[in-house]
């Protein structure tokens, strides 16, 4: 009898748990590599005419769409890491290229393990450590290939790598419908579905090749308005650094768009910029399409096992990018169109359809976010904080942040873009470029300089209005609060030798300007007035 009774109390603890597990929510993480909001319909841009993402336009009308999500270092490894992790580069370690998260500091996917989800990730992982705290892994080896790609998979040796045949934007979907399918029904899952698409070289799959043909794409009008976008730190006290700074759509930059697509033409000046633009962008969106169709596949597989309602499903991006603004291309940049990142979460059990919040997220708030649907409170060792009350009422909290931090450090290295620090608030951004390169990185100084942006009377960022009389008491308050963030943040560490630099240059009297035109001038001197030549591209060249 008492043998009777303990089987029978170990199969109402199975019954209880699987039950309890099953009324847990699911979670399909879905992020692209390099979509700007820009290239989202549901944003509203000049792209929206053109329809590219019908998918993920429908997911937003059924959920949330979030205006204003950035991420604190435009470049895939550290926003990667930040939203792995919950922290700042300063504390996650990932700065740059290449960094390392060790399975113990993997919290997101570790926490949640710890609740009874069954996790996996699938597709760009870009950090040097392996996710090993993943129950399931099959990633990306580095950057990853766009076609016939090779991955590492959990239980293989890391040089034990798989090939799969096909474009990797179905690939990586084929493998995450796969997983799916497989997996423990009894538990919830969190399944992070990451693209390769659209980074670039914007290799779509062969059967989006008319996608656009006939198209005209919509031009940015700062493609060719200049304004007072920028500074001495961005183009010299001459504009003498405009050939060394940044990558371009013109030929103006050692990298741009009309070097790579248009080497056989007979077309310059703006007539060539508006060609390489136009096979820039519809190489670009091809991606895109090819990613949209894929979210679809696994949106259908989620509806015809019932799941789709009580499924979180996010879309964002690891940060933005430059379809032409300011003439530039790539991401790294803290200007609007690099730092914001697009995000989109649909569950219909709690977040109202078709609403919208201009509320100041961070990529570090993503894990605290997930792990309270879940039911888990932030853990200490995160930075960020959850939003979860602000997706489910539409308001902001009394206390809620006021202003997002960012901070790329990766100086002059691969798109020659300056290293500089940020603030920004919902109506204005205070950058500081302090161009100096970690310590060890070979590359030049390039000079220091403020920039202040009205983002209410100038959202393109078009005028910079830093020393400007009418902005002076604005332009000291938030130097003080991105002090604090930086202090709150561990980012002011003396460990890290760059502080110096940005202390040195943080009141910018006229004697700082003047050394800052020395800067310039040295920095042209050094390069004999001749924008380098490419080299061959980095193998981490992100």
């Amino acid at each position: 009898m008492k043998i009777f009774r303990n089987i029978t109390l170990f199969i109402f603890s199975l019954f209880c748990t699987t039950v309890n597990s099953q009324d847990k929510t699911n979670i399909l993480f879905i992020m692209s590599d390099d979509h700007s909001a820009e290239a989202v319909g549901a944003y509203g841009s000049r792209l929206a005419v053109l329809n590219p993402t019908p998918t993920i336009d429908k997911l937003a009308a059924e959920g949330m769409l979030m205006q204003n999500v950035f991420c604190t270092n435009s470049i895939c490894s550290p926003s990667r890491a930040s939203i792995l992790t919950g922290q700042y580069s300063a504390v996650n370690g990932v700065t740059t290229l290449g960094g390392k998260v060790p399975k113990e500091n993997q919290h997101l996917p570790n926490y949640l393990k710890q609740a009874g989800y069954q996790t996996a990730v699938i597709g760009k992982w870009h950090l040097s450590t392996q996710p090993l705290a993943f129950d399931y892994f099959k990633v990306l080896k580095s950057q990853g290939k766009y076609f016939n790609p090779e991955f590492e998979v959990k239980g293989r040796y890391k040089k034990d790598l798989v090939k799969e045949e096909g474009h990797s934007s179905d690939v990586i979907t084929d493998e995450v419908i796969d997983w799916l399918k497989n997996r423990d029904k009894t538990k919830p899952f969190f399944v992070k579905h990451h693209f390769k698409a659209p980074h670039g070289p914007f290799d779509a799959a062969p059967r989006y090749k008319s996608y656009l043909a006939d198209v005209e794409i919509p031009e940015p009008s700062s493609l060719f308005e200049e304004g007072n976008h920028g500074s001495i730190a961005t183009k010299g006290h001459n504009s003498e650094l405009k050939p060394y700074i940044g990558s371009s759509v013109s030929d103006r930059a050692r990298r741009s768009c009309v070097g790579n697509y248009l080497k056989k033409s007979d077309l310059k000046g703006k007539a060539a910029t508006k060609e390489a633009y136009q096979i820039y962008l519809k190489k670009y969106l091809r991606c895109i399409k090819g990613v949209d169709d894929n979210i679809k596949r696994v949106i259908d597989y989620l509806k015809e096992e019932g799941i789709y309602n009580n499924t979180i499903i996010i879309y964002t991006s690891d940060q933005g990018f430059y379809l032409g603004e300011h003439d530039y291309v790539d991401k790294r940049w803290g200007y609007e169109e690099g730092a914001r990142m697009p995000f989109i979460i649909r569950y219909p059990k709690t977040i109202k359809a078709g609403k919208k919040s201009d509320a100041i997220i961070e990529n570090v708030d993503f894990a605290p976010t997930l792990l309270d649907f879940a039911g888990i409170e932030t853990p200490n060792v995160m930075q960020g904080k959850s939003f979860k009350s602000i997706l489910e009422s539409g308001k902001e909290p009394k206390k809620w942040k006021k202003a997002a931090y960012y901070h790329y450090w990766l100086h002059m290295a691969h798109h020659e873009v300056p290293a500089h620090i940020a603030i920004r608030t919902k109506n204005h951004k205070l950058i500081q470029f302090y161009g100096v390169a970690p310590k060890g990185k070979p590359y030049p100084q390039t000079p220091a300089a403020w920039e202040l942006y009205d983002l209410v009377n100038d959202p393109k960022e078009m005028n910079n209005v830093y020393g400007q009389e009418a902005y002076l008491k604005i332009q000291n308050q938030l130097k003080v609060q991105l002090k604090d963030l930086r202090a709150e943040y561990k980012e002011d560490d003396p460990k890290f030798e760059i502080n110096k630099v940005i202390d040195e240059y943080w009141d910018y009297t006229k004697a700082d300007y003047q050394k800052a035109v020395q800067v310039s001038n040295a920095f042209v001197e050094n390069k004999n007035n001749t924008p380098a030549k490419p080299k061959k591209k980095p193998k981490n060249d992100k």
